[in-house]
């Protein structure tokens, strides 16, 4: 066991000297891994801080109950009474007419179009917390549809459900582009390693003369595919932290406009490793399938 370790760490060492020889082609080869991972990275990590967001926001399901004009106070005390019985209302507020025109009144954008009004159009209304998923929701919707009195019924987390689904969206579109891109990855590493081989095609053939197995020959080919994923990998990590660090600058005034905090954060320490061997694994991929291709057809003369 240590033999082999010794050996894998020999060929490392001899990997990252070849890669140093040539500091323009390993740059250029680098950059591009990076770029083409850096793509979908940063549409996940944007997706990711929407995600977050969306799920503060989310908070407890609130469902707005507004009563027909004609519903009269014994009407609204038997409807709330019964609102209470529901299973998964967890809490029950009742709005009337006059309150509600009252707090539109305390409204500065609002105050003045109030004022000319000479009735009050607004209705009396529940405002209903409730537990329970989509499919509760749902459920209970179209059970206070059906009450008597009842003119309209909004869910006010709607909007939440469909920000979700356009999340839901953007992740298949970026699951895509990974995809087209990964492959893209194993062709870039793949083209490498084949001018690799066809660099050091005597010096193969030398080696094969002498004794050399094909495991022998391989593994150096192995280490600078994963190798080469890995610095890219790592490259489309520091691209996506930099643009990261551009955005919030413009990110940071626009949430304090409206009074939040909200800015981007990068990815954990996980999620940076787990990227990193992804790439590397790509890496080796395309290593592996470069010399399975080209390596079998260098015999020695």
């Amino acid at each position: 066991m240590s033999h082999w370790l010794r050996q894998h760490c020999q060929t490392f060492v001899l990997t990252l000297k070849r890669l140093a020889r040539n500091p323009v082609a390993t740059l250029l080869n680098v950059t591009v891994i990076g770029i083409a991972l850096a793509l979908p990275l940063g549409g996940y990590m944007l997706l990711q801080n929407l995600g977050s967001v969306a799920q503060r926001l989310t908070g407890a399901p609130q469902i707005s109950l507004f009563l027909a004009p004609e519903a009269e106070k014994s009407d609204i005390d038997a409807l709330g009474a019964r609102l209470k019985q529901l299973p998964g209302v967890r809490a029950l507020r009742f709005i009337s007419r006059k309150q509600a025109l009252e707090e539109l009144k305390q409204s500065e954008n609002l105050s003045d179009v109030i004022a000319t009004l000479q009735t009050n159009p607004l209705p009396d209304a529940f405002v209903l917390e409730a537990d329970g998923g989509s499919a509760g929701l749902e459920l209970l919707e179209s059970q206070l549809k059906a009450m008597p009195k009842v003119a309209h019924v909004q869910i006010d987390s709607a909007w939440v459900k469909r920000l979700e689904s356009l999340l839901q969206l953007g992740r298949t579109a970026v699951l895509i582009l990974a995809t087209l891109l990964a492959c893209a990855l194993v062709a870039v590493t793949f083209n490498t390693i084949r001018l690799q081989i066809l660099t050091q095609k005597d010096e193969i053939e030398v080696g094969k003369l002498i004794g050399a197995t094909d495991a022998f020959i391989r593994r150096p080919f192995f280490h600078l595919g994963a190798l080469q994923g890995a610095l890219g990998g790592l490259a489309a990590l520091g691209i996506v932290y930099l643009c990261m660090q551009i955005l919030n600058r413009g990110i940071v005034e626009l949430s304090r406009l409206y009074g939040s905090d909200f800015r981007l954060s990068f990815f954990g320490a996980s999620d940076c490793f787990a990227l990193l061997a992804f790439a590397a694994v790509l890496g080796w991929l395309g290593a592996y399938m470069s010399v399975s291709r080209h390596l079998s057809a260098i015999e020695p003369r």
